[in-house]
């Protein structure tokens, strides 16, 4: 489990750079403002595969779980439960009924 993090980690960080020249693209291709072939030229950069494009697994910061993610938090629901119960988070407890 611990070296699939670690893996994902490293695909993170590799790609931060591109991450902003693919949110520069996007916001071209969407604006109304910019001109037909701008748009156009901008989603033909953005449909192009790079080797740096890779797919995301959202894990767990503290399991490595991929499923059941609270993406608010970015921890397993199980996780998220017991660090709830212990009081870790501010605002949320466990209720009783």
């Amino acid at each position: 489990m611990k070296n699939k993090t670690c893996i994902d980690k490293k695909k993170r960080n590799s790609n931060i750079k591109f991450e902003t020249k693919r949110c520069i693209l996007k916001n071209f291709y969407k604006s109304s403002k910019i001109s037909k072939t701008v748009s156009w030229n901008s989603n033909l950069k953005l449909s192009i595969k790079t080797n740096n494009s890779n797919q995301f697994v959202s894990r767990c910061v503290f399991s490595g779980q991929k499923k059941k993610i609270n993406n608010l938090f970015h921890v397993s629901r199980l996780s998220f439960l017991k660090l709830a119960r212990n009081g870790f988070i501010n605002g949320i407890k466990k209720s009783t009924w």
